[in-house]
């Protein structure tokens, strides 16, 4: 998992700064809490299908509870960097903290679709107050060299571990108790590490913060939840509708103002000379397409399994477990490779993996089992582990200690943005096709034209409907509408196929065969 870092205090080359005697148990604190981060980025995955029933989510729907998250996280993490760096940072890992504590207990008892969205839109803030936060934290109170190296190690470990486990939590929660429970599990840690926080996380300020940069967080925001909206809504408004083509035209016109803004500001949320790191540039783009590849399938296998396979929620969390074990396996073995063989080959290897895991899914018909879900995922986890270790441990190990904060910001930006991505888009490629197989199925002619409208939704929805149909029309509509949704898959994880075919090109092109010496290196050896 992402090995970023945001110190944007330099502390002296031997020793600790005054005040951090304690640390390791700050250091313990801090990835208690990422622990949090990371558990709630993947726990709800095999949550949603169970909305779908109790909520009455559409597919839309759903990637709005999935994007608002991510949306609010991605588009505010330099932002709160830059926060974090003026006003305190053990304050604003606090607010962060407790913003997402009681943002997750809102969610937990969320009686609408709506007011769900707004919870995790919330929690996203909560994240981006904690993560840049975090990482300055662990830059302040420990020396450069190896024990901040290790530091680092441990402060991603903790995320990975999160992440990956995630699903399988999720699944066990399901199946003993309410779907809220996948967000309530996050009070009792968040109150932990709040109260720990008090005592152990020591504050820190940098000895140059730059101004706020309001607008760049507004227009950041804005642009990112204009592409958003306009992908996922354009299923149901049709990707031609005045509505969508308009919102799009605005969302061009809000990133050209964004970038220009960011291009003369006199304090940029985003300094764009960052890019100049050749491996921070091609990083971030690599990143972005694993992203977009593993969370993207990750939100359509789900309901892949429950819909169309039967499994349980619990059933789904173990079966998504092989991709947990590999990224575990892989994650580490980048770390050791990229030194050794370069960003260029690692990650051009974990997107080839990535592209077949898709292609396994976007050829899968009918009659096929969890057999080739499971190799999907195999390789699914595999290339994740290779590209995100390696394209965030080359942007940290290749820049210099000035730069560090905010290039390791990007790196985390791109994450959750090409997640975002990834979900809005494959979501509503599949939707679409599924909206009109299900139409153009001769089961579906004799249903009024509210009830097939209301199938048409969701595959969950459509199998509702299909309970309650007499006879033997009832089994024969669910398994066109399983069918339609199977057919589906094809176009969706195409995309995939697609994203992760560019990003191979570009680390095959761009990318450097080795991560150069730094300053921070040099200055450590």
């Amino acid at each position: 998992m992402p090995s970023t870092a945001h110190p944007a205090t330099t502390p002296p080359a031997s020793g600790a700064p005054p005040g951090t005697g304690n640390r390791w148990l700050t250091l313990a604190v801090l990835s208690v809490s990422l622990l949090l981060v990371g558990l709630d980025t993947t726990v709800l995955n095999v949550a949603l299908p169970t909305l779908v029933s109790e909520l009455g989510a559409s597919t839309s729907q759903l990637q709005w509870i999935v994007d608002s998250y991510l949306l609010m996280s991605g588009s505010l993490v330099l932002f709160c960097g830059s926060l974090a760096d003026r006003l305190g940072r053990k304050w604003v890992f606090l607010t962060g903290l407790a913003l997402f504590t009681a943002a997750s207990v809102a969610a937990a008892y969320a009686g609408s679709v709506t007011a769900l969205i707004v919870a995790r839109g919330a929690m996203g803030v909560g994240e981006a107050l904690i993560m840049p936060a975090t990482l300055a934290i662990i830059g302040h109170v420990f020396p450069r060299g190896a024990e901040r190296t290790k530091a680092i190690g441990i402060w991603s470990a903790a995320i990975g571990v999160g992440t990956v486990v995630g699903p399988m939590v999720g699944g066990w929660l399901l199946s003993d108790f309410w779907w809220g429970s996948v967000f309530l599990i996050n009070l009792p840690i968040g109150l932990a590490g709040l109260m720990a926080a008090v005592f152990l996380v020591p504050n820190s300020c940098a000895q140059e913060a730059r101004r706020l940069d309001w607008a760049g967080a507004l227009l950041s925001v804005a642009t990112v939840a204009s592409v958003l909206w306009a992908v996922i809504e354009a299923p149901d408004r049709g990707w031609t509708s005045p509505a969508v083509l308009s919102t799009f035209a605005a969302g061009a016109l809000l990133l050209g103002a964004f970038i220009a803004w960011q291009r003369r500001g006199t304090a940029p949320m985003l300094p764009l000379r960052i890019f100049r790191h050749r491996a921070l540039a091609v990083g971030d783009v690599l990143i972005l397409a694993g992203a977009f590849a593993l969370i993207g399938t990750l939100f359509v296998v789900v309901q892949y399994l429950q819909f169309v396979l039967g499994y349980s929620a619990g059933q789904t969390g173990l079966r998504l477990g092989p991709a947990a074990l590999a990224l575990l396996v892989t994650g580490p073995l980048a770390g050791v490779l990229v030194p050794r063989i370069g960003l260029r080959t690692v990650s051009a290897a974990g997107l080839a993996l990535l592209l077949a895991s898709a292609a396994a899914l976007a050829t899968t018909g009918a009659g096929d089992g969890y057999g080739r879900v499971l190799v999907a995922m195999l390789l699914l986890g595999a290339g994740a582990g290779f590209v995100i270790t390696s394209t965030s441990d080359a942007i940290v190990g290749s820049l210099p200690e000035a730069d560090l904060g905010i290039g390791s910001a990007t790196n985390t930006a791109a994450l959750q943005l090409g997640a975002a991505t990834g979900v809005a888009v494959t979501g509503s490629l599949l939707s679409d096709r599924y909206r009109s197989g299900l139409a153009a199925d001769q089961h579906s002619a004799a249903l009024p034209s509210d009830v097939l409208s209301s199938a048409q939704e969701s595959l969950g929805t459509a199998l509702s409907v299909a309970r309650h149909l007499p006879g033997d029309a009832g089994p024969a509509f669910a398994d066109a509408a399983r069918r339609a949704f199977v057919d589906g898959l094809g176009p969706s994880m195409a995309t995939g196929v697609g994203i992760t075919a560019l990003g191979i090109v570009v680390a095959l092109v761009f990318a450097p065969s080795r991560t150069a010496s730094t300053p921070r290196e040099k200055d450590s050896s």
